[in-house]
């Protein structure tokens, strides 16, 4: 009986090759794309969770609180004597390490040189993650300071194979290492990544300034590894008053806590103290949108079956007449429907590996399918029942439904059975999801043009950046006079970050005047010598930038706009500013600088001198000369003066670049995607816009013989798909407008939707279904009406 079935399923398919062409290339698409998406979903999913205890691991991190003991802020770094503190006081805790922000590091064997992404950390960390050891010991990795783990791919590259116990490294050109162990290369959806990895000893050793117990610098991570029954909440009640007790503090101004790691990429961002989203928000979207364009595929099988029913009303009648059950026909239909889903399915998968690639450039991730994982088969498999039932679930029990006498009669009443009412509803759904994307997409579009006008108040035009490493501290002043004379740079600076990201705040300043709470306001921090403001172009609004003329300028500072406001400044030059336990005069004011997001409100500022915190040197290029010539000249004065690095140098323009990446991928994605919902939507328009021209033949025939003009038989044949077009329109618009409007709200500075959005939507969504479904209606109205009234 199934061999009957089977031949029957293969019969009917390719008897109707164009409804089944549309809808395995239907499927196809809309499984493909879900399965890229999905792939990424599962991709941010397992963030931090390669490692095993990924469950009792916890990120420490601290909440700030108001004058009003309410939370005002939470950060996820910490000082560097609290976790040192809390393993000394805190039993509960099995393991805790310090971890320092990845960076560029120099290392070298020889005369190969390069530079890798490095972390200094405790030795706890690598009791913490279990990594995939290929030789060494984690237990005794980092006994000796001058130690140092690398992965297998850079243990590769320095000395050409992984055998590389005992054998040195010299790192950043301060220090000989030697290899404690190599591990596996590490996944790149793992928030705490490196290619190599030095002992916290080594940094305290290398900087000295580490090692000096300071509560209020907030500037690294800390992981660590509860004992077996510790309950978080209880032991962050245990915690949370170590720091006031270790400051003297008498009111409650930061207290610690501890955070799943397993929850930290999706959920890290805090608002008032409480997770309140993070990368789940764009997994979510990303969920909805695969959900979204596989329910469109399937909407297409389920509208073109139900079509193609009146067609299949006698074989329906013959089969039940010669004693077919209805659960046997519903099987005979479902089975159709799996052997479409199992079609586009195999076709689905060749088309993710084609695209993956360009995807995953789009992401800037590693995706790939596992074929040899028996849980992506399982999965795969899992798809093909969901999608065949899904699809064919209605067309089988609709069919299958036809009382046998009527069927043979042919007398259906199909025009007023529930059915047709159904396929519009599919088809408002259909569309529906694809507006609220089209509506998705302009609004974000418009939300990223307004991000990227938004003033910079530098100008990143023809400024370049590079690391302010090795020779280049004690030569700094040769290497600046040098440029100059070059003639490839007009000013040059040099800094404690770079312009284009925020990169260090603090608080705790202290100025006559000053109210209760203003010692808690956080200022963005740079610190630097001279020519800051020359060099980033920076409007000075008042005074003037720092001066050698001016012995006393080494200990002065400037503020920007928003922080003379929140100072309450009237007169701010001259006024002395506690910082560092060191009152600095004001010598500046300028206008305010866009460090942060650009979504965020401006912060203050304080640009503070120091000469002895500097990691950037920023120049501005000269504009009448060749932009690659100055690039060659600055790079050649560079070697010269610090040859055992190599030269890097950024374009800030590009940095500031980065800030509209998420932006600008999900304008991507919404784009791509949007673009792939109407393309599969307008195939199942396609299919019944040909289906209802078939059906209507005849009456074409005998309206054409009567004298129906071209443009009205068009005008008849779509005005019905129109229609339904512009129920999905008034239905979808105002749930975009909602979805995007709560979208917008997370931003400080956004954009007000306007009614072109929804007018540009609607036009676009009207002229798209008129063209899918006008060039059959023109080809029906074409015909020959003799050809017609013989059709049956």
């Amino acid at each position: 009986m199934f061999k009957l079935d089977l031949k029957i399923a293969f019969r009917n398919l390719l008897k109707h090759k164009t409804a089944s062409l549309i809808n395995i290339s239907g499927l196809a698409i809309g499984l493909a794309a879900s399965l890229l998406l999905l792939l990424y979903v599962q991709y941010q999913w397992s963030y931090d969770k390669q490692f095993g205890n990924s469950e009792n691991t916890y990120h420490l991190m601290v909440n700030f609180y108001g004058t009003d003991k309410s939370i005002t802020g939470t950060t996820p770094q910490v000082s560097n004597v609290l976790p040192l503190v809390l393993k000394e006081e805190s039993p509960e805790i099995e393991n805790i390490s310090r971890v320092l922000w990845a960076s560029r590091r120099l290392v070298a064997n020889g005369q190969n040189s390069f530079k890798v992404e490095g972390r200094y950390a405790d030795p706890d960390l690598l009791r913490i993650f279990k990594f995939d050891y290929l030789s060494g010991n984690p237990e005794k990795a980092f006994d000796d300071p001058n130690s140092i783990v690398l992965t297998e791919t850079i243990a590769k590259r320095l000395f050409g194979t992984v055998d590389v116990l005992n054998k040195t490294v010299r790192f950043e050109n301060q220090a000989n290492l030697k290899v404690t162990a190599v591990i596996k290369d590490l996944p790149p959806n793992f928030t705490y990544g490196f290619e190599c990895l030095t002992s916290w000893k080594l940094y305290e050793n290398l900087n000295g300034w580490p090692a000096e117990s300071n509560w209020g610098n907030y500037s690294f991570f800390t992981l660590l590894t509860l004992k077996n029954g510790t309950e978080p909440n209880a032991f962050n009640q245990k915690i949370k008053n170590t720091i006031a007790r270790n400051t003297g503090t008498k009111t409650l101004e930061a207290a610690p806590f501890v955070y799943p790691l397993e929850k930290y990429h999706l959920y890290g961002h805090f608002t008032n103290g409480i997770a309140d989203g993070g990368q789940i928000e764009q997994v979510r979207i990303f969920i909805i949108l695969a959900l979204g364009i596989l329910a469109i595929a399937c909407i297409n099988f389920m509208n073109l079956s139900t079509a193609r029913s009146q067609k299949r009303a006698k074989e329906v009648g013959i089969r039940k007449t010669i004693g077919a059950s209805r659960t046997s026909l519903i099987m005979q239909f479902l089975l159709e429907s799996f052997i479409l889903t199992i079609v586009s399915v195999v076709l689905a998968i060749v088309l993710v590996e084609l695209f993956l690639p360009a995807f995953n450039g789009l992401l800037n991730t590693k995706l790939q399918i596992s074929y040899d994982h028996p849980g992506n088969w399982l999965a795969v498999t899992g798809l093909i029942l969901f999608t065949g039932l899904i699809a064919g679930s209605y067309p089988a029990f609709f069919l299958s439904s036809f009382n046998p006498v009527q069927a043979l009669k042919k007398t259906i009443a199909f025009k007023s059975n529930f059915s047709l009412s159904f396929r519009q509803v599919l088809v408002i759904i259909q569309f529906g999801f694809a507006i609220v994307l089209i509506v998705a997409t302009l609004i974000l579009y418009q939300q990223l043009q307004y991000l990227k006008n938004r003033p910079l108040g530098y100008d990143s035009n023809a400024l370049i950046e590079m690391p302010h490493e090795g020779n280049l501290y004690p030569k700094f002043d040769l290497f600046k006079d040098r440029l100059l004379n070059s003639g490839a740079v007009t000013a040059v600076t040099q800094s404690s970050g770079s312009i284009a990201f925020q990169n260090s705040n603090t608080s705790g300043l202290e100025w006559h005047g000053m109210r209760d709470g203003d010692k808690k306001i956080s200022f963005d921090l740079i610190q630097t010598t001279y020519d800051f403001l020359k060099t980033n172009n920076i409007r000075l609004i008042a005074g003037r930038d720092f001066s050698k003329g001016r012995a006393s300028d080494s200990s002065a500072l400037m503020l920007s706009e928003t922080a003379v406001k929140q100072m309450g400044f009237k007169e701010p030059l001259g006024q002395q500013v506690l910082f560092n336990g060191k009152q600095r005069p004001v010598v500046g004011v300028f206008a305010d600088v866009l460090w942060d997001e650009p979504t965020r409100t401006l912060h203050p500022m304080a640009i503070v001198f120091n000469a002895e915190n500097s990691d950037v040197i920023t120049m501005r290029l000269n504009t009448t000369r060749n932009v690659r010539e100055s690039i060659d000249q600055i790079t050649k004065i560079t070697k010269e003066l610090n040859p055992d690095f190599p030269v890097e140098i950024k374009f800030v323009d590009s940095l500031v670049a980065e800030k509209f990446e998420h932006e600008q991928m999900l304008s991507i994605i919404s784009n791509l995607f949007a673009g792939l919902s109407i393309f599969v939507s307008c195939l199942g328009l396609f299919g019944l816009s040909a289906f209802s021209a078939e059906q209507r033949t005849k009456e074409i025939g005998i309206r054409k013989v009567l004298g129906a003009t071209i443009t009205g038989i068009i005008t008849l044949l779509s005005v019905s798909f129109v229609k339904t077009v512009m129920i999905a329109m008034v239905l979808a618009m105002p749930i975009g407008y909602l979805i995007m409007n709560n979208w917008l709200m997370q931003f400080d500075y956004h954009i007000s939707i306007g009614p072109a959005v929804f007018i540009l939507t609607g036009v676009s969504s009207i002229l798209i279904a008129l063209f899918t479904v006008s060039w059959q209606a023109y080809r029906a109205a074409k015909s020959n009406p003799v050809d017609a009234l013989k059709y049956e």
